[in-house]
């Protein structure tokens, strides 16, 4: 799999069996990297939801909130997100993302990691309102997490690691959702903030 131009920027191919995952390490935007994440986090209203998980209610180890158009409202893990509207600034980043991406996106998952103890356990995008090759665009602010991915079913396969940087943009395609399962592990030394936003389609009925 090779490289992918748009314009200036080069997203590199990560090499994975049954995925299209590809990386740019600085997405091109108007304002550095640090002051979207404090605009991110001081005006986003963050919620702590309780998930559904092996049968039990579980709160999440980080802090949410789901933005997107009329109608787009979103459910996993027993939870089901009705969005808020996009703020100048999301909508922005949704212009940058979508140009990179060549894909319309009408919706974003924010994640608010507040420290080393804040994580996302093993999971896929593969909730039906996405559609069967939902393409996620992943775009990170803040202290540098490694991103993990482990093949379904395929136990032979290798994890993949991937740091992800302050202003970076992590592209999945395909059948990346459907072979993959991704988290953010904890950190056993101390770390800043960071905030990603999860940009998808979600199919209207």
């Amino acid at each position: 799999m090779k490289d992918l131009f748009v314009g200036d920027a080069v997203l590199e191919c990560v090499p994975m069996t049954g995925a299209d995952v590809s990386y740019l390490a600085s997405l091109p935007f108007h304002e550095p990297p640090e002051q979207v994440l404090n605009q991110l986090i001081s005006a986003t209203p963050w919620r702590q939801e309780s998930i559904i998980l092996w049968g039990k209610p579980r709160v999440q180890p980080r802090l949410t909130a789901w933005v997107g158009d009329t109608g787009c409202a979103y459910t996993y893990s027993g939870i089901r997100l009705t969005p808020l509207a996009w703020t100048p600034l999301l909508a922005a980043l949704r212009v940058s993302v979508e140009n990179l991406a060549g894909e319309p996106f009408n919706s974003v998952l924010l994640n608010f990691y507040r420290d080393n103890n804040d994580s996302m356990g093993f999971h896929s995008d593969d909730e039906r309102e996405l559609g069967p090759q939902p393409v996620i665009a992943s775009v990170s602010f803040g202290e540098e997490r490694t991103f993990v991915l482990k093949h379904r079913r395929d136990k032979m396969l290798k994890s993949v690691r991937i740091k992800l940087a302050s202003g970076s943009l992590l592209l999945m395609r395909g059948d990346t959702q459907r072979n993959w399962k991704h988290a953010i592990d904890k950190e056993r030394r101390p770390c800043g903030p960071r905030v990603n936003l999860t940009f998808r389609r979600i199919i209207l009925r």
